[in-house]
């Protein structure tokens, strides 16, 4: 959720890191940790297959992956079964942990691989999809900023995950910075303050 990443990385420059922001894809960020940018945030899901690549922070939250859909249509999609349906279509962002979870546990529905991560829930809001299946934190917010939408049990995701940040092999001193500076703002209510403005 890069809105997020944008306003922790602000957090982090001015404990004193120099803030220069790169794009990459979810496909790539792990690969580009360490050469394009010295530090993914905002969302990144903890897996393995990053982990071989690149090293993780402290987790900061526990999350899920749960659906977010138009409010009228929630109770239609609230269990797997009935999502993985002929004619449901789930549109995912390819390359990170939600086309993963797609390509695991869609066998029937559509799955409509959409790149732009910044117009991908409007396609639900104009009817191109039925439902995302996503982060439970991204749901929460995204139904904030777009009331027609709604996540799906949030407090309830099909999956249980972490989130870290994702930085380069090798670079144990500035990892140990970023701990530090991750346990300072957790400790002094920073991290809280900014998950309710986000969440609500």
């Amino acid at each position: 959720m890069a809105h997020r990443g944008v306003e922790r990385a602000a957090d982090l420059a001015a404990a004193g890191v120099r803030r220069v922001m790169a794009q990459t894809t979810w496909a790539k960020v792990a690969d580009d940790v360490g050469h394009r940018c010295d530090l993914a945030m905002g969302g990144v899901p903890v897996t393995a297959a990053r982990a071989r690549v690149a090293r993780f922070s402290t987790p900061y939250l526990h999350d899920g992956k749960t659906p977010i859909t138009r409010c009228a249509d929630v109770v239609k999609y609230s269990a797997l079964r009935q999502i993985d349906r002929a004619g449901v279509r789930v549109i995912v962002n390819p390359g990170g942990t939600n086309d993963q979870y797609a390509r695991a546990n869609l066998h029937h529905a559509t799955v409509v691989r959409y790149p732009d991560n910044n117009t991908i829930f409007e396609q639900l809001l104009e009817g191109r999809a039925d439902l995302m299946i996503t982060d439970a934190s991204e749901t929460r917010w995204q139904a904030r900023q777009h009331p027609q939408l709604c996540a799906v049990h949030p407090d309830q995701p099909f999956t249980h995950e972490e989130k870290a940040y994702l930085l380069p092999r090798g670079e144990d001193g500035f990892r140990r910075f970023v701990d530090q500076w991750l346990a300072d703002v957790r400790e002094d209510g920073t991290h809280a303050r900014a998950a309710r403005s986000w969440l609500g």
